[in-house]
C-alpha cells in the first residue's frame, strides 16, 4: 500500500496538483489524498474539478482538498492560483502536470500552434513554479515535478510544435534543477511514453500495449518520499514493448 512509505506527518503537508482533473493528474490526486495529504487542485473546466474533488472526497472522506479553476496559459491566472495556494500556507510538493498535445508537421500545422502549446505546456510551469518558488527556497524543503515527455528527449513524426515546447519544459527543468541544488528544493523531471489518456481517444488498450495514467502517479509517489538527501532527478518510463 501507498500509505506504508508515507511520513507521519504526511497530514500537515499540501500537494499542488495541476492538470488535476482527469488522466495522470486526478491519479496523482488520487494517491496523495490516500496518503492523508492536503490537496490544492486546479484545472481549466471548472465542472470537472469540482466532480473530482467530489469523487476523491467520496473515496477518502478524511482528506482536506481544495480546488480553484484557472486557466495556466495565461500568465496572471498562473500567478493569481500560486497566489491562491500560498494563502493556505507554504506548498510542499509541486506536480507541474498541466498540459495539452496538438498534433501536427511544422510545415502544415496552423498559424499560432506553437504559441499555444508553448503557453499550455511550458509558460503555465513557469509562471505558477516562479510564484512558489521563493517560500519553498526560504523554507530550504520541497519538491518540484514536472510532467515532461519523451517527445522532451526524442522527435517523431506529427510531433510538430508540441514536441518544441516539451524541449523547452525540458530545459526549463534542467535549470531549475541545476539552480535550486544548494536551496533543498529538489526538482524532478517526469518523461512519460504513451499513457492512456484523452488525447488517445477511443485507443483499444484491451492488449496492455500502452501504460496507465496510474503507472506514472505511483513513480512520482515514490520519487516524493526519499531521504532528504536523495533526488531522483529524471524518471523515464516507457510501455514495456516501448513506443508506438
Amino acid at each position: 500500500m501507498a500509505s506504508s512509505v508515507v511520513p507521519a506527518s504526511s497530514q500537515a503537508l499540501t500537494v499542488i496538483v495541476t492538470g488535476a482533473s482527469r488522466g495522470i493528474g486526478k491519479e496523482i490526486a488520487s494517491l496523495f489524498a490516500q496518503a492523508g495529504y492536503r490537496l490544492l487542485l486546479t484545472a481549466r473546466d471548472t465542472t470537472r474539478l469540482q466532480q473530482t474533488i467530489t469523487d476523491l472526497t467520496k473515496a477518502y472522506p478524511e482528506a482536506v482538498i481544495h480546488g480553484q479553476a484557472a486557466d495556466l496559459s495565461l500568465s496572471q491566472e498562473a500567478i493569481s492560483f500560486g497566489r491562491w495556494c500560498l494563502s493556505y500556507g507554504e506548498p510542499d510538493i509541486l506536480i507541474n502536470n498541466a498540459g495539452q498535445f496538438l498534433p501536427g508537421s511544422l510545415g502544415e500545422e496552423p498559424e499560432g500552434q506553437l504559441e499555444q502549446q508553448l503557453a499550455v505546456n511550458l509558460y503555465s510551469a513557469y509562471h505558477l513554479t516562479r510564484t512558489l518558488l521563493p517560500d519553498m527556497i526560504q523554507r530550504g524543503s520541497g519538491h518540484i515535478f514536472t510532467i515532461c515527455s519523451i517527445a522532451s528527449l526524442k522527435p517523431y513524426a506529427q510531433g510538430g510544435s508540441y514536441s518544441i515546447s516539451k524541449y523547452a519544459l525540458h530545459g526549463f527543468t534542467q535549470n531549475l534543477r541545476e539552480e535550486l541544488k544548494p536551496t533543498g528544493v529538489k526538482v524532478t523531471g517526469v518523461y512519460p511514453g504513451a499513457v492512456l489518456t484523452d488525447s488517445w481517444g477511443d485507443f483499444d488498450n484491451s492488449s496492455g500495449r500502452i501504460m496507465e495514467p496510474a503507472d506514472i502517479a505511483k513513480m512520482i509517489f515514490q520519487a516524493a518520499h526519499l531521504s532528504p538527501q536523495a533526488c531522483v532527478e529524471e524518471i523515464v518510463i516507457r510501455p514495456r514493448l516501448g513506443d508506438l
